[in-house]
């Protein structure tokens, strides 16, 4: 019991805290300004904005060809001040080029694909514009977490929720979809604007460093293009249960049955976005390692039984609270659950630790594989069980991509340790 309180304390001391009311304000204000935009809205025009927007979130991960995610590691790893500056003018230069680039791509691409919604290509060009401002946001958080500021870091997404409520309520208000629209640009814009003086990058001046080079790309391409795999995984239920059972009805008790479950994931987001500079900073100290790896497991182990308690107790009625019809899949949720404690107690942990020792590849190879698996198995189960068997391959998965994780980072961590000695 101990060591889980010291690892509380820890979080605590590391301005977890912040980290940790930040994100739920984030989410709280984000659901706001969703309601909001539906009240001012006509459905089927927002429901456009809302489709292009989707496309763009899968591609704003690997914004700067995930640059951004290479700055937080090897930032982290960077031995002198004069190191790290260096690889923060690097990752901003090249980065925006890269963003450039990106956008290029998009809308190259868009103007070849026939969309069903009218208009739909003006809002994929209109947001593929969003890149920029995001992957600056990007930036400024990374940097605030290497110099171990949590609570600035924490602060980006409590004023970047502000102003997505403001601007939404105003603009959808004034001018319906394309004020929607105009929002969701602004906000990581305005943001990155109110922010962007911390970066200091106008005294920055790039000096060759040996960390950059080909490595330096890998790592931070695979390790963006590995969310968005991930972010596919979420996705990929809703759309194979519409796909195979042709019923919008059980696509819908599946979206609401998993809120819950899906949403919870943030926790260990939470934490691990507070410690990952910590312990990469430290990736090389074995017993420091060792001791995290100890308290993250055993504290998650505790708060996932305790999840997994209430659910089973309450499962009914927490389904109730959504719509009475949602409480016949009350094992669909149960399931769901199990399959997040396999996230809480280890493909959150191992999966970071993967990346802090340069082998993000592996979680795209991972996640990727486990896409196939998907795919593969719920055409079998889901046809057999319903939502339930999309529930059974995704819960599966969860602690499969978990094990795979903690496996190979067990056996790469004492060969880096062993070439480090």
């Amino acid at each position: 019991m101990n060591i889980i309180i010291q690892y509380i304390k820890n979080f605590l001391n590391r301005s977890g805290s912040y980290v940790f009311l930040a994100t739920i304000l984030g989410r709280v204000l984000s659901f706001i300004a969703s309601w909001i935009a539906l009240k001012f809205i006509e459905n089927d025009a927002l429901g456009v904005v809302l489709f292009a927007y989707n496309i763009i979130l899968f591609v704003i991960p690997i914004s700067g060809f995930g640059l951004h995610q290479s700055l937080i590691r090897f930032g982290a790893l960077a031995k002198s001040s004069e190191e790290k500056d260096s690889i923060l003018a690097y990752v901003f230069k090249k980065g925006i080029i890269a963003c450039l680039v990106l956008i290029a791509i998009v809308i190259s691409i868009s103007l070849f694909i026939n969309f069903k919604f009218e208009n739909t290509l003006f809002y994929v060009v209109l947001l593929s514009f969003t890149i920029i401002p995001s992957y600056l946001l990007e930036i400024i958080r990374a940097q605030f977490r290497l110099q171990h500021n949590n609570k600035s870091f924490a602060f980006t997404e409590g004023v970047q929720s502000i102003i997505l409520l403001l601007s939404v309520l105003v603009l959808s208000y004034l001018y319906k979809e394309l004020g929607y629209a105009i929002a969701l640009l602004l906000t990581p814009l305005l943001t990155s604007i109110i922010f962007f003086k911390s970066l200091n990058i106008n005294n920055l001046i790039y000096k060759k460093t040996k960390v950059i080079n080909f490595q330096f790309w890998k790592y931070g391409f695979f390790a963006s293009l590995s969310n968005v795999v991930t972010q596919l995984l979420f996705v990929i239920d809703i759309l194979l249960i519409g796909f195979i059972l042709s019923n919008t009805e059980m696509v819908t008790n599946y979206r609401y049955v998993s809120i819950i479950p899906f949403s919870l994931l943030f926790l260990p987001r939470v934490f691990i976005a507070t410690d990952f500079v910590a312990f990469t900073e430290k990736i090389y100290e074995a017993q420091y390692i060792f001791k995290y790896i100890k308290s993250y497991v055993l504290f998650f182990t505790v708060v996932s039984l305790l999840i997994l308690l209430f659910s089973w107790l309450f499962s009914v009625q927490i389904l109730g609270l959504l719509d009475k019809e949602f409480t016949q899949f009350s094992d669909t949720f149960i399931i769901l659950m199990i399959g997040v404690c396999g996230i809480f107690i280890l493909r959150g942990l191992f999966g970071n630790l993967l990346s802090s020792i340069g082998k993000a590849h592996l979680n795209y190879y991972i996640a990727t594989l486990a896409l196939v698996i998907n795919i593969c198995a719920n055409f079998y189960l889901i046809p057999k069980y319903g939502i339930k068997g999309a529930a059974i391959t995704s819960a599966i998965l969860m602690w499969f991509t978990g094990l795979l994780s903690y496996l190979l980072f067990i056996k790469l961590y004492k060969k880096l340790l062993l070439k480090k000695g």
